[in-house]
């Protein structure tokens, strides 16, 4: 009888002193100065997560939290990412939060019509990378040359979209998410349009680069398309005035297209070398399917809109009406693009 009793009172101390001591180490940590950044990998054992957590100090046991995973079923259902812990956090909130996912992610949002130079500016603001390494991987670097993107680089190619990435993500990583939703786009349709129209990817981007910068309003892309795409057929250099700007940055379009260059669409005829931008999908769209008109020339109005015009002489009235009513206002003049036409 003493046996048993002693054997009881051994077993109710123990269970005492484990009860306390998980108790102890199921607590909450103290909340942290600054939130601690935890990494779960792709493919990590979730024992390797429980050490992570306690050597960061999120948890305090790596073992209890293992117990909890184990109980509650949820060691499987961790989502790779990195996280940021404030501490002051119970062993079934820091699971939930890997089990939901909320690590912690850079967004990074590219309009269309940015260059390589002004995407590496927006992607340095958010703290990634550096401009400058993005910038020369982005126009010289091994994976742009893998591409078969050389000599003129990703200039094109780089979607304009809202990306996501991880706070440790490389200039490769970034390059590879805008270069791949690309790629994405050249749908089999695509290639069957381009084959169609004689454009290949570069021609594709060049002319849809030109159509994002000279259209401000989407309405009036496929027109703008449909008019450079006549200018091409019959001879006439395009004349846009972003091309010249291009390859002179800083440069005022009036000295830009008096300015000799690859890029000024002034002096050489055709598509200039490569894009001078990063379209969208609208501006891609426009350049698969331009509008069929008879259009030669357009100047803008101050409203970003265009008239449009067939012969060379109804331009100039154009220009002339919208000069007209910009003294009749007091109005700076308006911007003309394509003033430039052989009589």
């Amino acid at each position: 009888m003493r046996r048993f009793v002693a054997i009881a009172v051994s077993i109710v101390f123990i269970l005492t002193i484990v009860s306390a001591v998980g108790y102890r180490y199921a607590l909450p940590p103290a909340p942290f100065s600054e939130p601690r950044m935890v990494t779960v990998e792709k493919g990590q054992s979730f024992r390797q997560v429980a050490h992570s957590l306690e050597s960061a100090g999120v948890v305090r046991s790596a073992l209890m939290f293992l117990l909890y995973a184990q109980f509650t079923g949820t060691a499987r259902k961790v989502k790779p990412g990195d996280y940021a812990f404030r501490g002051g956090e119970g062993m079934a909130e820091v699971m939930r939060h890997l089990v939901r996912g909320d690590f912690v992610v850079v967004t990074v949002i590219i309009p269309e019509g940015l260059t390589i130079h002004e995407i590496a500016q927006r992607v340095g603001e958010t703290g990634l990378v550096c401009p400058d390494d993005f910038e020369r991987e982005a126009k010289g670097g091994a994976l742009v040359q893998a591409l078969g993107l050389m000599p003129l680089g990703a200039e094109g190619y780089l979607f304009p979209a809202t990306y996501k990435f991880s706070p440790r993500a490389t200039v490769n990583d970034i390059l590879s998410a805008m270069l791949g939703r690309f790629y994405q786009n050249l749908t089999p349709q695509v290639e069957e349009q381009m084959f169609k129209r004689g454009l290949d990817a570069r021609r594709l981007v060049t002319m849809a680069s030109i159509v994002e910068k000279e259209a401000k309003m989407p309405g009036e892309r496929p027109l703008i398309a449909g008019v450079f795409y006549n200018r091409l057929k019959l001879g006439i250099p395009l004349q846009s005035d972003p091309t010249a700007e291009y390859s002179l940055d800083g440069e005022s379009a009036a000295a830009a297209v008096r300015t000799p260059s690859a890029y000024n669409t002034y002096v050489i005829a055709g598509l200039p070398p490569g894009p001078i931008a990063n379209p969208g999908l609208k501006s891609i769209d426009a350049a698969l399917y331009p509008a069929r008109t008879d259009f030669l020339y357009f100047v803008a109005r101050d409203d970003g809109t265009h008239v449009f015009s067939k012969t060379l002489k109804e331009h100039n009235e154009a220009i002339a009406s919208l000069r007209k009513a910009a003294l009749h206002t007091a109005a700076v003049p308006a911007k003309t693009a394509h003033e430039r036409h052989p009589e």
